[in-house]
């Protein structure tokens, strides 16, 4: 048999000790999604059983909209325990029904999974961005010009941008835009992204590294999300998701997944 966990991070241990660690046998393969908890020691599995990991790199609904329309999101293949052998063939095929064959499937340890997804949502992808873009947001309308324009300074042209990077490169999206917009480029990111924003992402990796961020994470889940809901709240209630709610109200074509 072959077990997939796709419950959510915090709720794995439970869900496992509970519902399938009395259930597995010798031979079936333990499967994620994401290696936290294997990575971290929060489940431990016996060694008669195969744990393995395909890891899309995007959210689930995107993973299955790709899947629906003929093509699919990159995955990583990760075995971090064989017991029978053949747990790559496994992991592969598995990799493979989900879509991840039609655009690429990488070889990857729990550990570099793990660690690097860690730090990409919260340097790059989810915590620096959200930052960033809340910073240039709150920049401009403390100078007086008004939330509209801003959010779509900061925030509605930020896919567009993302979108040509995406496609061929930096040099790509470089060439699609102005001479102005490229000469700021080079002289006003370095100011922004400086050594001290380095220096930050250096200790956000050291802190995923030695597992100081999960065992705070864990135990944020533990004290029932206090932190995690104070957080959102505040976002949720930031002048820029107001402003963008009314604006992307407007956007006929926005997909709702």
């Amino acid at each position: 048999d072959v077990i997939m966990m796709l419950v959510p991070d915090e709720t794995q241990p439970k869900v496992y000790e509970e519902h399938v660690a009395p259930h597995l046998k010798a031979g079936d393969t333990l499967a994620f999604a994401h290696g936290f908890n294997i990575h971290y020691g929060y489940i431990k599995a016996p060694e008669d059983v195969n744990v393995i990991m395909c890891a899309p790199k995007g959210p689930g609904h995107i993973v299955r909209r790709q899947y629906t329309e003929g093509s699919g999101v990159p995955d990583l293949a990760c075995v971090y325990q064989d017991a029978t052998g053949d747990a790559w063939d496994i992991v592969l095929s598995y990799c493979w029904g989900v879509g991840g064959a039609r655009s690429g499937i990488i070889k990857a340890t729990f550990k570099e999974e793990t660690e690097e997804d860690l730090f990409g949502e919260q340097a790059v992808l989810c915590g620096g961005l959200v930052e960033l873009v809340k910073a240039g947001f709150e920049t401009l309308t403390e100078a007086g010009y008004p939330e509209e324009l801003a959010y779509f300074e900061v925030y509605h042209e930020m896919k567009m941008i993302v979108d040509l990077m995406y496609e061929s490169g930096i040099h790509f999206m470089n060439y699609s835009i102005s001479n102005t917009a490229e000469y700021g480029e080079y002289y006003a990111g370095p100011q922004v992204i400086n050594a001290e924003s380095r220096e930050a992402m250096k200790r956000i990796l050291a802190r995923i590294q030695d597992g100081s961020f999960a065992q705070e994470f864990v135990d944020d889940c533990n004290n029932d999300h206090k932190w995690l809901l104070e957080k959102r709240e505040e976002i949720n209630s930031h002048p820029i998701e107001k402003t963008g709610e009314k604006i992307r109200s407007m956007f006929s074509w926005i997909k709702k997944d």
